[in-house]
């Protein structure tokens, strides 16, 4: 199932369905331990279409050959992005 990181996905499909569509992901860190940050869009029935670019931030833990979700911080709109951007920016 999830033995890879390559595995790793935010894909979800219901009843044929791609109810979230993963369009890029970047690991942030590999190991035992692997955080990965998604790009995404979901699904919306009310404009049959897929709604605005988002991302989330998921944390993973490898066990019994298998990497299982710990964690994850979904950011909330592109301007929350752009803050974390900036205050990173600014630390580093």
């Amino acid at each position: 199932m999830n033995e890879t990181i390559d595995d790793l996905t935010v894909n979800y499909e219901e009843n044929g369905q791609l109810l979230i569509k993963e369009l890029d992901k970047v690991v942030l860190s590999r190991g035992a331990w692997t955080t990965i940050l998604f790009r995404y869009q979901q699904w919306r029935p009310q404009t049959d279409d897929y709604g605005p670019d988002m991302y989330v931030i998921r944390r993973y833990k490898k066990s019994g050959g298998e990497y299982r979700q710990q964690s994850k911080f979904t950011i909330s709109s592109a301007d929350q992005a752009r803050k974390i951007v900036d205050a990173l920016q600014g630390w580093l």
